[in-house]
């Protein structure tokens, strides 16, 4: 059982405690990303385990009617283990997600994001949303980090492509010859980023940020150019400030929602990452 103060990071162990979450989110306007918990699988078993779990929730979604997609990590689904692995298993989900029995009253299936890791799995990691963008008429995403040096010159590969392209910062401690190290520094790619994505696609953008600047910034951005955008956030992190993006005209919201038996790593690693998490924390336990 997941304890209360994990529980505002990960909204359960079971499928259905994430589908009930994202319900309640739904009546307040706000989307859901689910994430089944698990990366980094070195035998070939859970990482099928997990790639037939992901089949089953787009089937769950389609069932329960909610506005929901997915979203997976490539070495949750096999890239540790061979690229063929994952690609193999990435096309069961995505084949599953566009089936008829996954398709929506707008004639799409469920979404499937695709997560971005560690330096050494980005080529592949596009690829794959390469082809399954292509073959889906663009119902398929893509993360990338605007602390690698190289992010810039690949949204010029992703601009003509469909489907969508979430930035983010970045969390990997990546070498410095292939990314930027201080704050400063990643915040001004990511500026430079987001601005290049609103002149140069057609749509969607995924603003993956909980800094008031960033998100300001997209709503600059978005009043010059006009170019459709979208706001996604974590569980437990600012949910005061997602339902009231929600609750304006221009802009769609999205909270990334983890969830699955594997949630104390999760947890521990977002208190380690950002003190305003472990402050959160605190104030869970000693009920202030």
């Amino acid at each position: 059982m997941i304890p209360p103060i994990a529980s505002n990071f990960v909204a359960g162990e079971t499928p259905e405690a994430a589908l009930a979450h994202v319900e309640a989110l739904n009546d307040r306007g706000v989307a859901g990303i689910l994430n089944l918990l698990g990366e980094h699988y070195e035998e070939r078993a859970p990482a099928d385990a997990d790639a037939d779990a992901y089949v089953d929730l787009v089937g769950a979604i389609a069932d329960r009617d909610v506005d929901a997609c997915v979203s997976v990590k490539s070495s949750q689904i096999g890239l540790d283990i061979g690229d063929d692995v994952f690609e193999e298993n990435l096309a069961r989900i995505v084949e599953a997600a566009n089936a008829p029995a996954a398709t929506g009253p707008d004639g799409t299936g469920t979404f499937v994001w695709i997560d971005m890791e560690d330096h050494e799995t980005t080529d592949v990691t596009l690829d794959a949303f390469e082809r399954h963008a292509v073959a889906t008429d663009g119902n398929v995403g893509v993360c990338v980090q605007a602390n690698l040096k190289r992010t810039r010159d690949d949204l010029e590969r992703l601009a003509d492509l469909p489907g969508k392209v979430r930035l983010v910062k970045g969390a990997y401690d990546e070498p410095a010859e292939l990314s930027y190290k201080e704050k400063a520094r990643v915040d001004e790619s990511y500026r430079d980023c987001l601005a290049y994505m609103f002149e140069a696609f057609e749509g969607g953008i995924a603003v993956g940020s909980h800094d008031p600047a960033m998100i300001e910034h997209a709503k600059e951005l978005y009043a010059e150019h006009g170019t459709p955008y979208e706001v996604q956030m974590l569980t437990g992190v600012r949910e005061s400030a997602q339902f009231e993006l929600a609750a304006e005209d221009d802009v769609e919201v999205y909270q990334y929602i983890p969830y699955g038996s594997k949630w104390f790593s999760y947890f521990y690693r977002r208190i380690r990452e950002r003190k305003s998490n472990a402050l959160f924390a605190l104030r869970a336990v000693v009920g202030n």
